[in-house]
């Protein structure tokens, strides 16, 4: 994936936000604490089976750790896993993580099974330069998303200097994303969490026109804050998902059963207005009686039938949203046009995808990001082809709506070290 690994290469010039890199910090000798987004999906019903499923995040956090062992710093990785509410539950136990990473990073990871106290303290003291270390879920702590100052002073303890890594969680204002950097003396990006800035700072302070933002998903609601962001900013705004039936409804048209935030039609009515144009909603749709993977299915141009549910872009759909991508320089995408997962309502999604990996090898900046985005674009196998894939949905969101990041905004300024 373009957007995750590149072990050797240059660190991304940070053009808007002068924050302390990696790079600038005196590792050796030292121990560095690292915020890593290790929230992973697990397997834990079928052993042997393989236990993570999806690596690519643990993946994505590679390049850091291996800078500061390079640099003979010791490594202390901090994550959440899932929701654990506060309580210790085995389920969100990270120890299978810490095993998937010692076979990535080929080297042993050391997994403790508490994250703060002076057992925790004395075991990270006791480890050789080098070392790689992986603390127990923080959200076992329910103080972890309180932002509870005692428990970042503990988490602070444990290292000298605090590497933020974790782009996923830089929306949350929680103890081991923002407490923690007022118990350390330098508080640093790392190699993935600044090459997520460098991406969504293109796109939103230095993009080249034709600029273009594809919309998917479910909720108008959702996009609101991003469309309200990128309605000056952007020359279309490609629409598709159930969302869409929202806005089409807006302007009087039929949908049918398709899903629709009726208590947000007049905020859709009033973004197509002040739009001036710039936003292109759907033509025609694949439509179903029920949604199922097996119901019957046909096109329904304009109006859809009132037994009807719009579940995907249809065919002219696709090739009109497919005609400007390919004349756009700079494209973000974040949803899907359709219900992806169920193979027949799946080819708007898939061509949005196939339009944007060409768009790159045009020359085109691509950034695709959001769970079902990035799901999908992996479905389509072409994560590979396009310039960058988000590991943060709502952090992504978030970045584009204009908002200030928590967990970004906190670390040091290079300018005052």
């Amino acid at each position: 994936m373009k957007g995750a690994s590149h072990g050797g290469a240059p660190f991304p010039v940070n053009r808007y936000m002068d924050k302390l890199p990696i790079t600038d910090l005196d590792i050796a000798g030292k121990t560095i604490l690292v915020r890593a987004d290790l929230n992973v999906p697990l397997n834990l019903e079928n052993p042997p089976d393989e236990v993570v499923t999806d690596d690519t995040r643990i993946r994505a956090s590679i390049p850091t750790i291996e800078h500061i062992v390079q640099a003979r710093g010791k490594v202390v990785l901090m994550s959440h896993l899932g929701r654990p509410g506060g309580t210790r539950d085995d389920a969100y136990s990270l120890k299978p993580v810490a095993e998937k990473l010692s076979v990535l990073l080929e080297r042993e990871v050391t997994f403790l099974p508490d994250t703060i106290g002076p057992d925790t303290q004395a075991k990270i003291a006791s480890a050789a330069p080098g070392s790689v270390i992986l603390l127990e879920n923080t959200r076992f702590y329910p103080q972890e998303t309180a932002n509870d100052d005692e428990f970042a002073r503990q988490l602070a303890a444990n290292g000298d200097i605090f590497v933020n890594d974790a782009f996923g969680t830089a929306h949350r204002a929680h103890a081991s994303t923002v407490g923690i950097t007022a118990h350390v003396e330098q508080s640093a990006m790392g190699f993935l969490l600044a090459r997520e800035v460098d991406y969504l700072s293109k796109v939103l302070h230095d993009s080249k026109p034709p600029f273009v933002a594809i919309l998917g998903g479910a909720k108008v609601s959702d996009k609101i804050g991003l469309i309200e962001n990128l309605l000056d900013r952007t020359d279309k705004i490609l629409i598709g998902g159930a969302m869409s039936y929202t806005f089409l409804k807006a302007q009087g048209k039929e949908v049918g059963l398709s899903r629709v935030e009726d208590d947000k039609l007049a905020v859709a009515l009033d973004l197509l207005q002040r739009s001036g144009g710039k936003i292109e909603l759907p033509t025609d749709h694949v439509t179903a009686d029920e949604f199922a993977a097996d119901a019957a299915h046909h096109i329904d141009t304009d109006s859809i039938d009132i037994h009807g549910m719009g579940l995907d872009i249809g065919p002219a759909t696709r090739q009109a949203y497919s005609r400007v991508i390919m004349d756009a320089r700079t494209i973000v995408w974040n949803g899907p046009m359709g219900v992806f997962e169920m193979p027949a309502f799946a080819h708007g999604t898939i061509a949005i995808a196939e339009a944007l990996a060409s768009a790159t090898r045009q020359g085109a900046l691509t950034v695709v990001g959001g769970g079902d985005s990035v799901a999908a674009i992996s479905q389509a196998e072409l994560d590979d082809d396009v310039s960058h894939v988000s590991t943060g949905g709502g952090a992504m969101l978030e970045y584009l709506e204009g908002k200030v990041l928590p967990g970004i905004a906190a670390l040091s300024d290079r300018k005052t070290l």
